[in-house]
């Protein structure tokens, strides 16, 4: 085995490989206990922040949102433990190899379209979003944000367990990475 890529040989990458290969096809489940961590954070809200992605994603679902949108809802703020003052993209980095591009641009930007409803009490400004308003996701980020995230703060809703949503995960996360455009 090398110690240097550069000492490398084409037998040494076949284990390699095979491994990653591997270790890719459970990338649903290291996603899933990542976002489980997201209950043990008491930032004040109503519900902790794995509820309100489990909100997020019952509401989609309810809504008849497609597989892909649903895992968007479910893992859209899964950046929060790692960068909560830019979850939207590092959220929209991780998942960028499997849904579309302007599901990726929704989580980019999630987090400035939600403002709308509470930056005026943070010193932000509302209408951030705005200057948006002309791009082609612009309508369902508003839409997902609008009628799904920021409603997702109750702690009396009839939420969905994480296994209610491990059908559109698989779904999602089976396509061969890169081949959603």
């Amino acid at each position: 085995m090398f110690r240097h890529f550069d000492e490398s040989t084409a037998e040494d990458w076949v284990p390699l490989n095979a491994k990653f290969e591997e270790f890719q096809k459970g990338v649903a489940g290291h996603l899933i206990a990542h976002l489980q961590q997201l209950a043990t954070h008491d930032l004040g809200y109503p519900v902790d922040r794995y509820v309100h992605s489990l909100q997020t994603a019952t509401r989609a679902m309810r809504d008849g949102a497609d597989d892909e949108m649903i895992v968007v809802a479910l893992l859209h703020d899964i950046g929060d433990t790692l960068a909560p003052i830019n979850h939207g993209p590092l959220a929209a980095a991780m998942l960028a190899p499997y849904i579309s591009a302007t599901n990726v641009w929704l989580i980019e930007h999630h987090e400035e379209f939600q403002q709308y409803f509470y930056a005026e009490y943070c010193g932000g400004d509302k209408h951030a979003r705005d200057k948006y308003r002309d791009h082609p996701a612009f309508a369902v980020t508003a839409r997902f944000t609008d009628e799904w995230d920021q409603k997702a703060f109750d702690p009396d809703y009839d939420t969905l367990p994480i296994e209610a949503f491990l059908p559109a995960l698989e779904t999602v996360f089976a396509r061969e990475p890169w081949s959603v455009k």
